[in-house]
């Protein structure tokens, strides 16, 4: 009681917005757990099915199709955006004209997803990149990269790290930037050569801003869904679907709200498990 005495007024001030996240997002992620386990169309009276819904995410061939498509997501985004902005920040910390370098591969991320897709829908066209292979003598590697299965999730990655390389790049900057000098100063007398200072000195010093590249990454892979649906709309045939285009394809195509739920609350608990034990793992080494 005597808590409330001497915060109540402070508390007051949080009360909107804690109302707020109670109304507009724990009551709707409640909502949504409960629908999971319901059979509904958005219009008719729901059906309880139990369990139904999830059992079909893990049988049903078009369900796991998406499952491994988001796998794969995550593992190619951890590993060649944040891999290629690291290598973008080494190679312009040194660099004369770094202001230009530094804009030029940020200002994808300047674009929306919409649009990046679209540019990438020409240059995996006729006229992009099949001409140019062409005319270089490659007719053999020339495919239909958006309309044949695996190469248009390769090809939407391409598109997806061509946007995303540049943010990492800069926040990977921030870091060397802020790195202390005195140990590559003792490194160097010591007689160690550059590859060794980067690989025993740069990363483990590096290791809070790639924690933080990395945990946005996982995050935003498990999410992924503008791009695809601009370049692909999960198609041909619903094999270039992840979960995110999944659930909005139930949800608001077809009118299968359960399973639409299930594979959202699905969603949900493999970011935040994954989420939890990258952090964990990272805490731990700190």
């Amino acid at each position: 009681m005597n808590y409330f005495k001497k915060h109540g007024e402070a508390l007051l001030y949080v009360l909107p917005a804690a109302l707020m996240i109670t109304v507009f997002f724990v009551s709707s992620v409640l909502y949504t757990f409960y629908i999971s386990f319901t059979d509904w169309d958005g219009l008719t009276r729901s059906h309880w099915v139990g369990l139904s819904n999830y059992i079909e995410v893990f049988s049903d061939v078009t369900y796991i199709t998406s499952l491994k498509n988001t796998f794969m997501w995550v593992a190619l985004s951890l590993v060649l955006p944040v891999g290629l902005g690291l290598l973008l920040s080494i190679l312009l910390q040194q660099m004369k004209g770094q202001r230009f370098f530094k804009n030029l591969f940020y200002m994808p991320y300047a674009m929306s997803l919409t649009v990046v897709g679209v540019i990438w829908i020409f240059l995996f066209s006729s006229s992009g990149i099949n001409y140019l292979l062409t005319h270089m003598g490659l007719e053999s590697w020339v495919k239909d990269w958006l309309r044949t299965p695996y190469y248009n999730t390769f090809a939407m990655l391409v598109a997806s790290i061509w946007q995303g390389a540049g943010t990492n790049m800069l926040l990977f900057l921030v870091g060397l930037g802020s790195l202390p000098k005195d140990p590559f100063e003792a490194a160097a007398i010591d007689g160690a050569n550059r590859f060794q200072m980067f690989w025993k000195i740069t990363l483990p010093l590096l290791n809070p801003v790639t924690i933080v590249v990395m945990g946005l990454a996982l995050v935003n892979s498990f999410k992924t869904f503008d791009i695809i649906w601009v370049m692909t709309q999960g198609g041909p045939y619903r094999s270039s679907e992840t979960l995110a285009v999944t659930m909005y394809r139930e949800s608001f195509m077809l009118f299968h709200f359960g399973q639409g739920a299930a594979i959202s609350i699905l969603l949900t608990v493999l970011s935040i498990v994954a989420s939890w034990f990258y952090l964990k793992k990272t805490i731990v080494e700190e």
